[in-house]
């Protein structure tokens, strides 16, 4: 019996998302994994402490659908320290990961032939969503090295039938930072033209060198429509607990609610208490993270830069990239991740599997900084070694 003409097209003609392929050649040939992006050190103990407590002593039955009161007021009061964001816990609903958060955005506000702007290099979810939903994602490509988001490029890719636009900030693979005219920029864009936003936020609290985070929801006009995502797992390098949340005011918050409960309902209860109780705890915790995340990213650019490798500017994430083109080495980003994986022993993500089109660069690659200093210096050691040989 043949199957595939039963499949949705979006499906059928879905090839393997490159964070899965990269890992599986990782694993097959015994590779160091720098391209599946999560940290290697140790696990918050309060936390965990925390979670312990909750599967003991909380229920571990279905929460309320939106989440436990509890985490979505953690969750308002985070933002109101963290972001000065005046929230209420009925804009919040908790999500099976930022992931999920943003399928239930996508289902509730893209109807079939809207338009929806990615911006690029993307999460690759995003364009499969989009389609999924019946919509036409439209891509705004941004140029390495610095993926600055342009008016006169958002102004072209606009069109009367332009409903949505997805915002990545702190942008990953590239790990920068929109500047606050950019934003203020996107903000205008979605006034002017009446168009929803879906702010993908949840690197805002993965930031270095003091630079702070300022959520697109906070600018003139954008609290009504604007759809915010968070995650607990990038807060606190947790990524396997999957909480994630969508903040939303009005009849946006009420829709994307609709749209979670028939995804995934609700999600780990003892988690939620572990979040809530983790949102709550000092800023110490999150800040020694942070500070341990960054002398990772300073030990691994250093050692790159020493191996001759052209690292791009960094603000945010748990990425860096290297130029190809400009650190001499003539391989496309994906002949570079192939050979690198199987003859130097370390696992890249090729950036121009993040774009969509004939925009996409093809000298860019992805390494994930967050893994012990020893993995560090072996993982550049081996490309070192590896590069001296072409």
């Amino acid at each position: 019996m043949k199957t595939i003409n039963r499949i949705h097209p979006v499906y059928a003609e879905m090839e393997r998302t490159v964070f899965d392929r990269m890992s599986a050649l990782a694993r097959e040939h015994g590779a160091i994994n720098l391209g599946q992006g999560f940290p290697d050190g140790p696990v918050p103990e309060p936390l965990l402490e925390a979670a312990a407590r909750a599967l003991r002593e909380k229920s571990n039955q279905y929460p309320p659908g939106a989440g436990l009161m509890e985490l979505r007021e953690a969750i308002c009061d985070y933002y109101q320290r963290r972001q000065g964001l005046a929230l209420t816990a009925d804009q919040v609903t908790v999500t099976s990961g930022a992931t999920e958060a943003i399928a239930a955005a996508v289902l509730a506000l893209v109807k079939p032939g809207d338009e929806v702007i990615l911006f690029q290099p993307a999460y690759d979810a995003y364009a499969p969503m989009v389609r999924r939903a019946g919509g036409v994602a439209v891509s705004v490509p941004l140029a390495p090295p610095h993926f600055r988001y342009e008016e006169a490029a958002l102004s072209a890719a606009i069109t009367p039938l332009t409903r949505v636009v997805i915002l990545n900030d702190p942008l990953n693979p590239a790990g920068t930072v929109a500047s606050h005219a950019e934003l203020a920029m996107i903000a205008r864009a979605c006034v002017a033209h009446d168009l929803l936003a879906i702010s993908d936020e949840v690197w805002e609290d993965v930031r270095f060198d003091d630079i702070p985070h300022r959520s697109l929801m906070s600018f003139p006009g954008m609290a009504e429509r604007t759809v915010k995502i968070g995650s607990a797992g990038k807060i606190f390098g947790l990524t396997g607990w999957k909480i994630g949340w969508m903040i939303a005011a009005g009849d946006l918050a009420i829709a994307i609610a609709h749209a979670h409960q028939f995804l995934t309902y609700a999600t780990a209860v003892p988690l939620q208490w572990a979040v809530a109780e983790g949102l709550s705890m000092s800023g110490d915790l999150r800040e020694q993270q942070r500070q341990g995340w960054a002398a990772a990213r300073a030990r691994l650019k250093a050692a790159l830069k020493e191996a001759g490798f052209v690292v791009l500017p960094n603000a945010a994430t748990w990425f860096l990239c290297v130029d190809l083109a400009a650190s001499g080495i003539a391989l496309t980003d994906r002949e570079f991740s192939e050979r690198a994986v199987t003859e130097a022993g370390v696992a890249t993500v090729p950036v121009g599997a993040l774009y969509a089109g004939d925009a996409a660069p093809s000298h860019i690659v992805r390494l994930c900084f967050t893994k012990p200093d020893t993995v560090l210096d072996e993982a550049a050691a081996r490309l070192a070694t590896w590069r001296s040989g072409l």
